[in-house]
């Protein structure tokens, strides 16, 4: 069960639409929601953040603002004032890293704030550092360049509690809502009208604009928090594990449709969605192949292998905007591209996997390469990969596509930032364009 804690109506709400909807006070609430909201301040820029202890929330207004502050894009690089110049630097550790929804941007959380950086070009836009002593956010989840955050407490001296979401608003650098749990928050997942938190064994689906409790999902033990959204302009998609082991459930809303998928035999390790919702990359603990299913019916479309049979732990999948491309990360220490030949019409010969519709059971999957059975390894018709680029072996890497043409971004949990290019007609190792170290002190940028 959740608990919807209920602020005021913030300035800026996340919506394309000129008026946007803001959250409005709720005359009860559910088993699993409470809701708070603060009054929006006025305020002309970013502003640094003033930690807040005791504060309590201001009265509820007794009608939404009318004229909001406008979501804006961050656009100069602001910081939290400089510390005393009598003391050293604390240590920062990484807690968490993640890109946003088109890939221009990426946050980092860690043990004493979180910080939001451009990818193109590579600057540190802002961070907001909580406490010398503490202060750490496990998870930060960005909403393509607007204002509204969503934060989750991590680390040893964790900020806020790690079984509550925090809807941040940088414009006011304050917290504007929150939603509470009974157990830790694994992952949060924004778009610009839903809210998607991850717990262990269960996923809620909320409305952006009120906060509202639309839908919950139960799902296998999933401790990485594993699930993804689409982002087109359509209507929601929502891949999460299913209940069975390498089973994937596909939520289509706009037909209120459920599909599972047996992606794999072994636990599901990672998966990725196209924007559009239509392509779902998926990979299993074994690490060496990686299938690519059409969302719409679970048929298999391709198979790409990573090159070696040696078990690897896969840390990240992604599309490239076109779903020309695959990029995957794994603790090899290498960074694989994958040329995509789909077409979501067709699909592999003999390769459906087991589709099951709501409330039936999931069949077992067939075989997509039976007829080479007892002969060759059953990767052995998938597709190497085209480039590759070496990393630090053992390091975790999250991967995305640049917005440059042909150019894999890469994020790394010691604090590395690669933006390398491939040649998509010759392959081979990528050509290395940009590297920094994003965890210096501010100022060497």
């Amino acid at each position: 069960m959740a608990t919807l804690s209920a602020y005021s109506s913030p300035a800026a709400w996340p919506n394309d639409n000129p008026n946007p909807a803001v959250l409005l006070q709720q005359d009860s609430t559910t088993g699993d929601e409470q809701q708070q909201l603060d009054d929006p301040q006025s305020y002309d820029s970013l502003s640094s953040i003033t930690p807040q202890e005791n504060h309590q929330p201001d009265p509820l207004p007794q009608s939404p603002p009318s004229n909001p502050t406008p979501v804006t894009n961050y656009s100069s690089p602001i910081s939290s004032p400089p510390e005393s110049s009598s003391s050293p630097p604390p240590s920062v550790a990484l807690l968490h890293l993640s890109f946003n929804q088109d890939s221009g941007c990426f946050a980092a959380g860690t043990d004493h704030g979180f910080r939001i950086y451009n990818c193109d070009p590579f600057r540190e836009i802002f961070r907001r550092d909580f406490d010398r002593r503490g202060g750490g956010i496990g998870a930060v989840e960005m909403l393509f360049r607007c204002n509204i955050l969503a934060l989750v407490g991590g680390g040893a001296d964790p900020q806020y509690p790690p079984n509550k979401v925090m809807i941040w608003d940088d414009h006011q650098s304050r917290c504007i809502g929150e939603l509470s749990f009974r157990s830790e928050v694994r992952a949060v997942k924004l778009r610009r009208d839903r809210i998607v938190v991850v717990l262990e064994q269960k996923i809620f689906v909320y409305n952006f604009s009120d906060l509202k409790l639309l839908h919950q999902i139960e799902t296998i033990a999933n401790p990485k928090g594993l699930c993804e959204v689409s982002h087109g302009a359509g209507s929601l998609v929502l891949v999460c594990p299913g209940l069975q082991k390498g089973q994937v459930r596909v939520e289509h809303y706009a037909s209120k449709r459920t599909k599972f998928v047996m992606a794999h035999d072994s636990r599901i390790a990672c998966f990725a969605l196209t924007q559009d919702g239509q392509l779902l990359a998926t990979c299993s603990s074994k690490g060496t192949l990686v299938r690519i299913f059409n969302t719409a019916d679970g048929s298999l479309l391709q198979e790409v292998v990573r090159r070696g049979a040696d078990r690897a732990e896969i840390y990240s999948l992604a599309f490239s905007s076109a779903a020309q491309w695959l990029a995957v990360s794994s603790d090899k220490g290498t960074v694989h591209v994958f040329s995509l030949k789909l077409n979501p019409g067709a699909k592999m010969n003999d390769t459906s996997r087991a589709i099951t519709d709501t409330n039936h059971a999931a069949g077992s999957p067939a075989s997509s390469l039976s007829f080479f059975k007892g002969v060759l390894p059953k990767y052995f018709s998938s597709e190497w990969s085209v480039a590759q680029f070496r990393l630090v072996e053992g390091s975790q890497y999250v991967v995305a596509f640049g917005h440059q043409k042909n150019t894999v971004v890469i994020l790394g949990f010691d604090g590395s930032f690669y933006r390398c290019q491939f040649d998509p007609v010759n392959g081979g190792e990528m050509k290395q364009l940009e590297y920094h170290n994003f965890m210096k002190p501010e100022g060497s940028f």
